[in-house]
């Protein structure tokens, strides 16, 4: 199930004993736990009903011990156990035996929430399989869409500001937190975010604000820095790279970004004259929804002789980088240059 189902279960009280929380957003982790803890326990009880445990310090004996003991003035007992993974891979013998045993036994007092807070446990492991076919595996992924918006509207009312939805989605789409290239959760979203507000004098928010504060992705400037080679428009590709360069962004992960995108392009554009539909292109070239709308929406800019042009410039600027060249930001300069005055 997806967490959504879990808080919903939460506010119908229609809880199982056990769930494994997985997933990359432990920002929505924590706020199901939060949730799950405020409606069941009190806090001048917490320390009764209440318990947490690292995995890598635990035993199947201690977290039997802690799931035994009974509530005391509530209908729940919580227990938490973090880092599952580290708990699972320190357990031998016949541990699997007494664990899957002793999870199909459990009271209906307590929720037990195994936490996958490390990212660690695959979909083809044991423990998942065993809590999935239960429907007790809540996945915690990226936020999408309304949720999204409504996850950035919480922030702002915190807040007491305002932001159009255009402008929110602005400040989505030139963010990191959909790229497919670079590891951005909730908690990093929320730091950009809050960036912006607090630079913000005014109650709502414009886009202008969200330009002013917000360091763009590096997919947000490959797309920028491909715009103005296709306007033949040399001053603004060298100060899109040089933004980058003075960003920290390294000389050859621009270049590989530069590289990917052309190919992801010419792919679009070969595959496309060859008569397959848009979900079949976006399956050839391996692409999410996101990334594939970009990709469809700049191929227009090019005719596919212009792509193999620019590959050819790219493979030969790829020999220069690992074999003679020891001026790798005036080699990409060049670069551009050469191909914005083709």
């Amino acid at each position: 199930m997806i967490y959504n189902e879990f808080i919903d279960h939460i506010k119908k009280d229609n809880l199982d004993s056990s769930y494994l929380f997985i997933g990359d957003e432990e920002y929505m982790m924590n706020i199901a736990l939060q949730s799950l803890k405020n409606t069941y326990i009190e806090d001048s009880l917490e320390a009764l009903n209440y318990s947490k445990l690292e995995g890598k310090d635990t035993q199947l004996e201690d977290l039997i011990n802690a799931c035994e003991t009974l509530p005391f003035m509530s209908s729940k007992k919580i227990v938490i156990l973090k880092d599952v993974a580290a708990f699972i891979e320190s357990g031998n013998g016949d541990f699997d035996k007494k664990f899957y045993k002793y999870m199909d036994d459990l009271g209906d007092y307590l929720v037990l929430i195994l936490l996958d807070n490390t990212s660690s446990i695959k979909k083809n492991s044991k423990v998942y399989k065993y809590f999935n076919k239960r429907n007790q595996a809540v996945e915690f992924g990226k936020l999408l869409n309304n949720d999204l918006i409504n996850w950035a509207n919480s922030i702002l009312l915190k807040n007491n500001k305002k932001m159009s939805t255009a402008d929110i989605n602005y400040f989505i789409e030139n963010s990191s937190y959909k790229s497919r290239n670079i590891s951005v959760n909730l908690y990093d979203l929320e730091n950009e975010f809050l960036k912006v507000i607090n630079y913000s004098n005014n109650e709502k928010i414009s886009k202008e604000d969200v330009d002013k504060v917000l360091i763009k992705s590096i997919d947000t400037n490959i797309f920028e820095l491909l715009n103005a080679i296709n306007r033949f428009d040399t001053e603004g590709a060298i100060n899109i790279f040089n933004d980058m360069y003075l960003s920290n962004e390294p000389i050859p992960r621009i270049f590989y970004m530069i590289t990917r995108q052309i190919r992801l392009l010419l792919g679009y554009k070969l595959y496309k004259s060859k008569g397959y539909d848009e979900r079949q292109i976006q399956e050839k070239i391996g692409t999410k929804d996101y990334e594939f709308k970009k990709i469809r929406t700049q191929s227009s800019n090019f005719k596919t002789e212009q792509l193999e042009k620019i590959m050819e410039y790219l493979l030969q600027m790829d020999l220069k980088l690992k074999t003679v060249s020891n001026q790798d930001k005036l080699e990409m300069e060049m670069l551009l240059v050469k191909l914005c005055i083709r």
